[in-house]
């Protein structure tokens, strides 16, 4: 039985195929670094930008032999997950450029930008729509960085923008007819299950199309890092079962027409502080089905 409606079992609906998601830095910042909004990022941030594993992309032709890993097929296909840092935060020229290099290449299926609300002017959804129009084969997604609607928890972590940027930016994507899924992130300090099942909520009222569910991880890199060696008895990385509980909680209480892109997290070994227990992800995940499993929990069982 499937208990939510998980990414793999959406790309076999949908494509029925495998598809991999390929990890791309093309070399850009955010306003949360260059003095725009803030000059440190947001406080969990890795100097890396979240993508420490990323494949550089200038919009060259990358081949099969760059992308393959040994899981995967030869027949397996890819997505084109722009990921370091705010990939809508560069000219337009730029943008259109790596954006048509990925669409163009025949290993990719379509393509996955994740970004900052405050950065999808509207010149960049025109592009969107335009390249959309000229390779209807390939798909275009955005990915949005929320981790939470409340604002003091945003503006503990430096987000730089206000839940009404969020708003308007989902409007005006969906407007364009552009699917929209959301990074949140569980474990905030000063959150309780109360106020992460409020974001959850939330969102089910914005009619996201697909959602990523976050642990906070403690990294060396990062000011959350490095106030966590400071003073680790200010902070609580959660325990495994705590995140398990939450991740039941958020999956219960979510649309079923919402896609779970991720129920757990890659962080970079080498940089991590905690939760330790989280670099065994197949662990993770598979307690985490068995818990639902355990609970009778399936996707919006407790949707009021």
């Amino acid at each position: 039985m499937d208990r939510y409606l998980s990414f793999s079992q959406y790309l076999k609906n949908t494509f029925h195929r495998r598809l991999y998601k390929v990890s791309l830095n093309a070399h850009m910042t955010c306003p949360n670094r260059d003095g725009t909004c803030g000059d440190r990022g947001c406080i969990f941030c890795s100097a890396a930008g979240s993508g420490d594993f990323a494949i550089s992309f200038n919009g060259e032709a990358l081949k099969r032999e760059d992308l393959v890993f040994n899981h995967q097929k030869c027949d397996d296909g890819f997505i084109a997950y722009f990921q370091s840092f705010t990939n809508t935060y560069a000219p337009i020229e730029k943008l259109e450029r790596i954006y048509r290099a990925a669409l163009e290449n025949e290993l990719f299926a379509g393509i996955s930008i994740a970004t900052r609300p405050d950065c999808m002017q509207q010149e960049v959804i025109d592009l969107l729509v335009h390249l959309q129009k000229e390779y209807p084969s390939k798909f275009i997604w955005v990915e949005l960085g929320l981790q939470t609607i409340h604002e003091k928890t945003a503006l503990w972590m430096r987000r730089g923008y206000p839940l009404s940027v969020f708003d308007h930016c989902t409007d005006r994507l969906h407007e364009a007819g552009f699917p929209v899924i959301v990074h949140v992130i569980i474990g905030l300090p000063g959150e309780n299950e109360e106020m992460l099942y409020q974001t959850i909520e939330y969102l089910n009222s914005r009619h996201i199309e697909g959602i990523k569910l976050q642990l906070l991880h403690y990294l060396k890199d990062s000011d959350l890092g490095q106030e966590y060696l400071a003073h680790p008895d200010r902070y609580h990385p959660l325990e495994i079962d705590e995140y398990i509980d939450l991740v039941c909680g958020c999956i219960a209480r979510l649309d079923p027409s919402i896609v779970i892109h991720r129920i757990s997290g890659d962080g970079n070994k080498g940089e991590l502080l905690a939760p330790l227990w989280s670099m065994d992800k197949r662990n993770v995940i598979n307690q985490i089905n068995h818990a639902l499993k355990e609970k009778n929990i399936v996707q919006g069982c407790m949707i009021k």
